[in-house]
């Protein structure tokens, strides 16, 4: 597939992803105020780890993948809501 043809793909599962967290987490936001790139702790959505934990069991259901919380990756892979649809497109069986 080229990138131009995966391009719509990537941003319906940036969406996607966000309306996730969003869902998972009860945020008083909506999926599309989430900027793909933005922090998702600190001085982006101010997430914790019980949120990652959240976001962790929400993705096993739904993408047929566990994220496993000794994965030395886990600070790139929840860096964002792209990163974290990134891998999730990596990953997923479902």
């Amino acid at each position: 597939m080229s990138q131009d043809a995966s391009r719509p793909a990537a941003e319906a599962l940036l969406m996607e992803v966000a309306e996730l967290i969003v869902s998972a987490l009860n945020l008083d936001l909506s999926p599309s105020e989430i900027e793909p790139d933005a922090p998702l702790f600190g001085e982006g959505l101010g997430l914790d780890s019980i949120d990652v934990l959240e976001i962790a069991l929400v993705v096993s259901k739904r993408y047929g993948f566990q994220l496993r919380s000794d994965d030395d990756d886990n600070v790139r892979i929840f860096s964002s809501v792209r990163t974290l649809a990134e891998h999730i497109a990596c990953q997923r069986t479902q």
